[in-house]
C-alpha cells in the first residue's frame, strides 16, 4: 500500500478486559497524515492505560485496590481521575437511588466473576462512601468498590479527547461495546441478540456521540444451582440472569456507560417517572432489547 494515500489509521489490543479498537481519521490533504495519526493513536491507547493502571480491581497495585484495601480504616488520597470518577458515580447512585452502585464488588467476588480479595462480612452500599476535600476517599463501614460499569466509559472518552487534543479530525473508541465516535463520519453499530449474541438485522448510527449496552449474556454462569451474571440488581443483592440488553445513547460513554446498569435495575420498579428524569437530564435515550 502507498503510505501517501493512507488517511485512515486503525489499532485493537487487549485492554479494559475486553478488545479495545481505535479508529483515526485526516482528510487526505493533510500533511504527514499517517504520521500524525500513528502517533495520536498511540496517545489514545496511553490514556486508556492510565485509566486501567488506576482503577483495575484485578491489579492488586492498582490505585482502587489501595483504596478497597485501606479506605475503611483511613482517608485515602487518589488522583484526580480516579477522585473524579468516584464522585460521578456517587452522583448517579444518588441520582437513581442506587440503581447504579458501584459497591457491587463483594457480591461478584462471591460469585467468583471477580478476585476473592474483594469479599466482605456485610458490606455496605454507595451511602456508605465519602468524598473527602484533597482527593481522598473514605468508607464508613467494609467495601469494595468496582469501577467496571462507569470507568470503561470514561477511558473511552479520555481516549477521544487523546485523539481530539492531537489534531485527528473523526474517529471513535470502541472498548467491547462502550463507543464514542466524533467528526463527521458517521458509525454504523451492531447490536446482539440478547439470548442467542448473533448480530441482530439492523444497526444503530451515531455521530458525535457514544453508545454502551450492557447485557448478561456474555457474562453468565452457574453458582450453587443458580444463574449469576456480572450484572447486579444492588437493590435486591441479587444477578440479572434474564434474556435481555439495554443500549443508550449519551454525548458522553462515561454516562451512557453507567446508565445502562441503572436503567436495567430500574425496569422493574414503579416510580417509571424518575427513570425518565434521569435519562432527560443526561440528554440520553435508552433502548430495551429483550428476548
Amino acid at each position: 500500500m502507498n503510505s501517501c494515500c493512507v488517511s485512515e489509521v486503525r489499532r485493537c489490543r487487549p485492554l479494559l478486559g475486553t478488545f479495545v479498537e481505535v479508529c483515526a481519521w485526516m482528510p487526505a490533504s493533510s500533511c504527514n497524515r499517517t504520521e500524525m495519526l500513528n502517533r495520536a493513536v498511540a496517545n489514545a491507547f496511553a490514556s486508556m492505560e492510565r485509566i486501567e493502571s488506576l482503577m483495575s480491581v484485578h491489579d492488586p497495585a492498582s490505585e482502587l485496590s489501595l483504596v478497597n484495601r485501606q479506605a475503611a480504616e483511613r482517608p485515602v488520597r487518589v488522583s484526580a481521575e480516579t477522585f473524579e470518577v468516584l464522585r460521578r458515580g456517587l452522583d448517579l447512585a444518588r441520582e437513581s437511588s442506587g440503581a447504579f452502585d458501584f459497591t457491587v464488588a463483594p457480591l461478584l467476588a462471591l460469585w467468583g466473576l471477580l478476585p476473592s480479595m474483594l469479599k466482605r462480612r456485610c458490606p455496605g452500599n454507595w451511602q456508605a462512601v465519602r468524598v473527602l476535600r484533597g482527593q481522598r476517599i473514605q468508607f464508613d463501614r467494609p467495601l469494595a468498590l468496582d469501577l467496571g460499569g462507569i470507568a470503561k466509559g470514561y477511558a473511552v472518552d479520555r481516549a477521544v479527547e487523546a485523539l481530539q487534543a492531537a489534531g485527528v479530525s473523526s474517529g471513535w473508541v470502541n472498548a467491547g461495546g462502550d463507543l464514542r465516535a466524533f467528526g463527521d463520519r458517521p458509525l454504523d453499530v451492531g447490536i446482539r441478540h440478547p439470548r442467542t449474541g448473533q448480530h441482530l438485522p439492523s444497526s444503530l448510527r451515531i455521530e458525535n456521540e457514544a453508545l454502551a449496552t450492557s447485557s448478561p449474556t456474555f457474562s453468565l454462569k452457574r453458582w450453587k444451582g443458580a444463574m449469576v451474571s456480572h450484572l447486579v440488581n444492588p437493590r435486591l443483592g441479587c444477578a440479572m440472569a434474564s434474556p435481555i440488553a439495554v443500549t443508550v445513547r449519551a454525548a458522553e460513554c462515561w454516562i451512557a456507560d453507567a446508565l445502562t446498569k441503572a436503567v436495567i435495575n430500574s425496569m422493574n420498579v414503579s416510580n417509571a417517572s424518575q427513570l425518565e428524569r434521569m435519562l432527560d437530564r443526561h440528554q440520553a435515550t435508552a433502548q430495551v432489547f429483550s428476548a
